[in-house]
């Protein structure tokens, strides 16, 4: 996908592309930090007809909800060529047995033979848990 990035001036930057259905998507990074997500008209990318101010913690969120599906696609993609690897997700919910443990103390790998890999909790991704990590 062809992601243009537009210098602005005393501004910061404009990076943005265009969707299968003709809409110009982008963000806008401010450089106090601030962020816009933004869309363009089509014809005119510096005629915005939408944008919505993001703190920088509203864009990791928005970051981690966009990408943790693909973190998840990814790894499945990746585990079908080999053999004996398979992928799964599961919600621990509240009240399950893991529920405010450590992945230390539910002897996951012991017990199972299973690795940890990911963690996704609102949004956020949380790679290579540690043992301390509480669920």
């Amino acid at each position: 996908m062809n992601v243009e990035v537009t210098p602005l001036p005393g501004i910061g930057t404009r990076q943005d592309f265009m969707t299968r259905s003709g809409r110009r998507v982008g963000v806008v990074t401010y450089r106090d930090g601030r962020f816009d997500l933004i869309i363009s008209q089509r014809e005119d990318p510096d005629a915005c007809s939408a944008s919505v101010p993001l703190t920088p913690e509203e864009s990791a969120t928005l970051a981690n909800l966009l990408g943790a599906p693909q973190l998840v696609a990814q790894l499945r993609d990746e585990q079908r060529d080999v053999a004996g690897i398979a992928t799964k997700q599961f919600p621990i919910v509240h009240g399950s047995p893991f529920d405010g443990r450590t992945l230390g103390d539910t002897a996951m790998r012991t017990r199972t033979g299973t690795s940890v890999v990911a963690v996704v909790r609102a949004g956020d991704v949380h790679p290579s848990p540690r043992p301390d990590f509480v669920f």
